[in-house]
């Protein structure tokens, strides 16, 4: 990205300087063409940067604004509690559904104001093991009393999730709604710490902050925790201190059902229903809040292709639901702080693909620079490598010194990583996210296997629900490969500075190529099958 002080530019100034205006026409013509659009990229990079800067700068000016579980400015009177439904929606999860149901059979509330849906979307064995674990605690097990809980299948996955948390409202009970995907272990406290927040009637949903399970599992686990822990802490809660839009993650949350049904119910138009809702739900009125201090631990991807499974889901959803949502907020009475945020918030990650651009300008544009000099670098190339790099390793630092004061500084040798692999270990999967929700390709709603996996070194039931892997890694270990080639170039030219840089490229795609394809290869000779999920377009 930034410039060596002699290279190809310099030798081409020297030897040709004198010869005519024609050459040297199609020379300046050319870098033009090249640096035109290399800079443009990364402004709009350093654009997003800037707002990651902006995020912790909310964040630390509103402080005063949090909310706190314990805190509520009313509560409810405890003789007349609100009666609550409990969704659990699931599909091919017969690896967690057992953990989650306990959990939530022990949640502290009384039992006849609450009951519990499993709602069952499944194809293969979950089917059989999910109402075998629904019928034991009906009737009343591990020494509990019968529980309020109810088992829902569909054979037709209409709407994915959000036709199942529909369909599931079709016959609920509750006030009030609460939400935990397959991977979720709610605390018994959970639902006290939350319901007092909805004594505000303006209030529409609350949402907790996820911890991980399985956090110290391997080094991709680390990383994924880290990341999520930015998300949570930092733009959740910088949007949620700020009085901006902010989104419900689809877990983890409790909504007032009539939030629900005011803002047009849940709709399966694109692969983050949760956020669509949120922003209706907004945009009609209702506040959300977001209790930080209110955990609720699961578990992690420990596979790299399920994580950008997950990953490519996310970027692709809020693409598709910032084209549908962000003309409604900008036409909106909401405050122009409220609309920018929402607009940084749901554009987001057309980020990478102008990484993809930038991947392929970087070589051209440092060759053409080099002849330039450290000065120009200094004054334009090294601002914006800080507001749209440096700001990344500044948003997750940040996060998890907020988390954990004491030993936060451990963290320390995980943002390279997190880098690399956030901003460009993911690149290639969520281009073609971001690309097919551009152009309104539609995909199946493609859930995260779990495997209810903890501890380091503990062997998984992975091959049971692993992806098939495509040509994408390859692509990435090519791409890696290019980078290396620009760190031998920089060297070559001794421009050393932009060495750092280059090698989370280099890291970065080759680690999510190499850990995509040999996920598993030692388990392969063992007996089980593969379940690949059947696709199904969005809206069938």
């Amino acid at each position: 990205m930034l410039l060596a002080p002699k290279g190809f530019g310099h030798y081409w100034k020297t030897h040709y300087a004198d010869k005519t205006f024609e050459h040297l026409y199609r020379w300046n013509t050319f870098d033009t063409v090249m640096l035109i659009p290399y800079f443009i990229v990364m402004l709009i990079l350093a654009f997003y940067g800037v707002h990651r800067y902006q995020l912790v700068w909310l964040y630390f000016k509103n402080k005063k604004s949090a909310a706190k579980w314990n805190e509520p400015p009313m509560r409810f009177d405890r003789n007349h509690l609100p009666f609550v439904t409990i969704q659990l929606p699931i599909f091919n999860e017969q690896f967690v559904i057992e953990r989650l149901i306990e959990a939530v059979c022990r949640l502290d509330y009384p039992r006849d104001r609450f009951e519990i849906q499993v709602l069952d979307d499944s194809t293969d064995e979950t089917t059989g093991v999910a109402s075998a674990i629904v019928e034991r605690y009906a009737r009343g097990f591990a020494g509990m009393e019968p529980q309020p809980i109810l088992y829902l299948h569909r054979s037709n996955r209409h709407g994915y999730k959000a036709g199942a948390l529909d369909k599931g409202l079709d016959v609920a009970r509750g006030e009030f709604v609460a939400i935990f995907d397959a991977d979720f272990v709610p605390p018994p406290q959970w639902v006290m710490q939350v319901i007092d927040h909805f004594a505000e009637p303006e209030i529409g949903m609350v949402q907790t902050r996820w911890t991980h399970l399985n956090r110290n599992y391997s080094f991709l686990t680390q990383v994924e925790a880290i990341l999520l822990d930015g998300h949570f802490v930092l733009e959740h809660g910088g949007r949620s201190r700020a009085g901006v839009f902010f989104n419900f993650n689809g877990t983890a949350g409790m909504w007032r059902r009539e939030t629900i049904a005011t803002a047009g119910g849940w709709q399966h138009d694109t692969l983050t229903e949760d956020t669509d809702l949120s922003y209706r739900a907004q945009l009609v009125g209702w506040k959300f809040k977001y209790l930080q201090d209110v955990e609720c631990p699961a578990e992690l991807p420990i596979e790299m292709t399920a994580f950008k499974t997950q990953q490519a889901r996310w970027a692709k959803g809020l693409i598709q639901t910032g084209k549908k949502i962000l003309p409604r907020v900008l036409k909106s009475d909401a405050p122009w702080h409220t609309k920018l945020e929402a607009w940084y918030h749901l554009t987001a990650n057309i980020s990478y693909p102008l990484m993809i651009v930038l991947s392929v300008l970087l070589m051209p544009a440092m060759i053409i620079r080099s002849w330039q000099g450290y000065i120009q670098m200094l004054l334009i190339d090294f601002p914006l490598f800080i507001a749209s790099t440096m700001s990344v390793s500044t948003f997750y630092m940040v996060s998890q010194k907020e988390l954990y004061p004491k030993t936060w500084y451990k963290s320390i040798i995980y943002v390279p990583f997190v880098m690399a692999l956030g901003g460009v270990g993911l690149t290639i999967t969520n281009t073609k996210a971001v690309i097919e929700a551009l152009f309104g390709v539609k995909s199946a709603f493609a859930r995260t296997p779990k495997y209810s996996v903890k501890k380091k070194g503990e062997k998984s039931q992975a091959k049971v629900y692993r992806k098939r892997l495509g040509i994408v890694p390859w692509i990435e270990l090519a791409i890696g490969c290019y980078f290396a080639w620009t760190v031998y170039y920089a060297i070559s030219t001794e421009n050393f500075f932009t060495v750092p840089f280059l090698l989370l490229f280099v890291f970065g795609y080759w680690y999510t190529g190499l850990l995509s394809l040999l996920q598993g290869r030692f388990e392969r000779s063992g007996p089980g099958q593969e379940i690949h999920e059947k696709p199904y377009p969005v809206g069938v």
